[in-house]
């Protein structure tokens, strides 16, 4: 009995114990929900959001959204000169004049040799004049390919040539959402590689490419595909222009707005009012009759009216300004500083101009590593593959060439201030903090071969009989006579 009475005490206490007590109402149970607010979907930006979607990379950028933004930036750069000039200045300053080789093998004179030979053989083919349509294609058309192919008609012994294709022609009419490795024109292995590019026999937008659909297997190794990768496993690439292409419309019709209204008010020399009023004494006017007059002639207006001349509205001076604005927008996208796209620096002094270009010149920068990268390694490669068949052209004694090392050289920018330059160059010499290769590469030269020019003048100045004094110009004196111009007018 005792141990009976103690087991239920013992229950009695447990059940007390683990009981569930309902909450008294002051203590009711709050939920605590935490939020962004960026995440919380309202009235006032239900609409602003109603196309945020969750595709994927290539989803998003499907066949279709890929046709119609080439479409429209085409069009805008066609039709809109800010828009032709951005792209053209984006070409010129990337690109530029082409890029040139240095061979780094240990052998000096061969490395010349396959300089030489490698410049000759751009020259023929016009890489650079195909790099910067590369260029263009990409900021339009989002991507650009170019497959490489021989070419008996060069004057060269390499027959390398490279043939541009716009991204119209990649592509799979016949592809199915059952191909897992593939994407529109692009057929990958199991490690994301690309394999095989399938290439339509015409182009789509010609007279024959709507009725013709079949499509050729081009390798990936003779495919050169350049495009900016913004999201993981992209497959193909968008205009970098589209994110500015609705501010493009914008500039334009507002453009055309404020000469629509300027024409309209110029329609009308003047307005004929009275100040009588209604029934008043007044002789009788037509409504809206138009009244022709001459030039430098007096006109007398019927008793009781009199003639208003229209005060001319348009452009506002707010014209200017909301110009200024949108191309700042526009050209944000591209990393281009605002003088650069519109062509005006008036309103810039000399620390804003430098400091708005050092990000301009380290997108250009990227830029052509990943061209070196993508495209012209590639084609270097192609080129001594192609070049090792030609009697004496490459030294035997180098080895493989993946092991020959190279660089790329690009033109340099010109400083806003060369003498300031000058100074800053001799200074990082004097104290060791750069190196004359350093220097030279600024500038897109080879330090080797502009030392050699340097050493080749000097020693035909001594055999002349010149010395440095009677080479250098001299610095034209100063007009104390002139009258100071303001500070910023100075730095403008």
């Amino acid at each position: 009995m005792v141990l009976v009475a103690e087991r239920q005490s013992l229950f009695h206490w447990l059940t007390s114990l683990f009981a569930l007590k309902p909450a008294s109402p002051r203590r009711a149970a709050r939920v605590i929900r935490a939020r962004y607010d960026a995440a919380a979907t309202n009235p006032d930006n239900r609409r602003h959001w109603a196309n945020a979607d969750g595709l994927s990379a290539n989803a998003a950028n499907s066949a279709e959204v890929r046709r119609i933004l080439r479409n429209r930036s085409r069009y805008e750069v066609a039709n809109n000169s800010y828009a032709r000039g951005i792209v053209l200045t984006l070409a010129n300053d990337v690109i530029g004049t082409g890029p040139r080789l240095q061979m780094l093998t240990d052998d000096a004179e061969a490395n010349r040799r396959i300089e030489q030979a490698f410049a000759n053989w751009a020259r023929v083919v016009g890489l650079a004049e195909k790099l910067r349509t590369m260029r263009m294609a990409r900021a339009t058309d989002g991507e650009s390919f170019s497959i490489l192919t021989s070419n008996p008609k060069l004057p060269t012994q390499v027959q390398l040539d490279l043939r541009l294709i716009e991204a119209d022609q990649v592509c799979t009419p016949d592809l199915t959402s059952m191909d897992a490795n593939a994407v529109d024109g692009i057929v990958f292995d199991s490690a994301g590689n690309p394999v095989t590019y399938h290439l339509l026999r015409e182009h789509p937008g010609g007279a024959a490419g709507r009725f013709i659909l079949g499509y050729d297997h081009v390798p990936a190794a003779s495919m050169l595909h350049w495009f900016r990768v913004d999201r993981a496993r992209q497959a193909r690439g968008i205009p970098d222009i589209m994110p500015a292409l609705p501010l493009f419309a914008q500039l334009r019709r507002f453009t055309l707005a404020v000469i629509a209204a300027a024409e309209t008010a110029a329609d009308f020399a003047g307005i004929l009012y009275t100040d009588a009023p209604a029934g008043g004494e007044s002789e009788a006017a037509e409504p809206f009759e138009p009244i022709e007059l001459e030039q430098r002639a007096l006109v007398t207006m019927p008793g009781g009216w009199k003639m208003s001349q229209l005060q001319a509205e348009q452009p506002a001076t707010t014209y200017a300004e909301f110009k200024k604005e949108i191309l700042n927008e526009i050209a944000r996208c591209l990393n281009m500083p605002f003088n650069v796209a519109a062509g005006n620096s008036s309103g810039y002094n000399y620390a804003s101009g430098r400091l708005d270009h050092q990000t301009y010149f380290k997108s250009i920068r990227v830029d052509q590593s990943q061209l070196e990268c993508a495209v012209l390694d590639r084609l270097l490669a192609a080129w001594l593959d192609e070049a090792a068949l030609i009697h004496r052209l490459l030294p035997a004694d180098l080895g493989p060439f993946a092991e020959w090392s190279h660089q790329w050289f690009w033109d340099g920018h010109e400083h806003v201030d060369p003498a300031k330059e000058a100074n800053a160059q001799a200074t990082r010499l004097a104290n060791h903090t750069t190196t004359l290769a350093d220097e030279y590469a600024r500038r897109g030269q080879d330090w080797e071969m502009q030392l050699r020019q340097r050493a080749k003048e000097l020693a035909l100045m001594n055999e002349l009989g010149l010395n440095m004094a009677q080479a250098q110009p001299t610095t034209p004196e100063e007009n104390t006579d002139e009258v100071d111009e303001p500070a910023d007018q100075r730095d403008a």
